[in-house]
């Protein structure tokens, strides 16, 4: 079988064409090859190997499993991470709190940023290569979430800090920011669309019955570390914008929007500390 003929074959079961490619580029070992060879080599013939690999991992891709955790890696921001199952698949939407993040510190000298709920490292190591004079710290709970962004933290030779423990808890109560940011668990419990992401931490995704438990938290601990004219920047479920806003609200935050993510839905909900008065 040639590699057009396993294409269409991945295709005619069930497999999205740019997931096949990137797995047929794998098997192959040729991951940084791209796309475009794929259709220069269409010809070329796999080797009884490579075609077992393939329909291996065209097997588990139908079953769900990211193709991040099959290949092992993901590109975000123009960064290439190492992704395994210790940490949620960064999605491209993501690249949307990146994209406001650097908007509203564009005019800050070395600005003070956290990222929490780190995962991969993804919007934190994004933010510290755009953003060289920044000093970026990045918080998780989990030490092997951690372990990872730490990983592609040496790999990009990228001096992000991090701190293991619940949200801006696990910091010195000293350190004030100019800039929050966060993809925190917001799934509720209950959510069916939870059955169909087994394959990723439970811990990253579920919080409490309304999906906001985990933003409450951090809406709650963020004024008391935010600089005079900080912003906190949360990404969040495609329906929870209007009650993310009236927990910025209600917490004191003016200047509260949200902007909508590649398919034009409001995604990410932050406010400014315009009026911040510490105790």
């Amino acid at each position: 079988m040639n590699l057009q003929q396993a294409l269409h074959q991945a295709q005619q079961d069930g497999l999205a064409r740019i997931d096949a490619q990137m797995l047929l580029l794998h098997a192959l070992d040729k991951p940084d090859a791209g796309r475009a060879w794929l259709l220069t080599h269409d010809t070329d013939a796999l080797t009884p190997a490579q075609q077992q690999t393939f329909d291996q991992l065209c097997a588990r891709r139908l079953a769900g499993e990211p193709v991040a955790y099959l290949t092992g890696h993901k590109e975000f921001y123009g960064l290439a991470l190492h992704i395994d199952a210790r940490v949620l698949d960064p999605r491209p939407d993501t690249e949307t709190l990146v994209d406001w993040a650097l908007q509203v510190l564009a005019d800050w000298n070395a600005p003070r940023i956290v990222d929490l709920g780190t995962g991969s490292g993804a919007i934190a190591l994004a933010l510290q290569h755009q953003r060289p004079d920044a000093s970026v710290w990045a918080v998780d709970a989990s030490a092997d979430a951690l372990a990872v962004a730490a990983l592609n933290a040496q790999a990009l030779h990228l001096p992000v800090q991090f701190a293991q423990g619940s949200w801006l808890q696990a910091l010195a109560p000293d350190l004030v920011f100019d800039a929050i940011v966060t993809n925190p668990p917001y799934i509720a419990a209950d959510d069916p669309h939870l059955a169909a992401l087994t394959h990723e931490p439970l811990s990253a995704l579920a919080s409490g019955s309304d999906g906001l438990d985990d933003i409450r938290a951090i809406v709650a601990q963020a004024p008391a570390r935010l600089a005079p004219g900080g912003w906190l920047l949360i990404e969040h479920g495609w329906d929870q914008a209007e009650a993310v806003q009236a927990l910025l609200r209600d917490a004191g935050f003016g200047e509260v929007q949200s902007h909508n993510d590649l398919a034009g839905i409001a995604r990410c909900t932050g406010g400014c500390m315009t009026h911040l008065d510490r105790q």
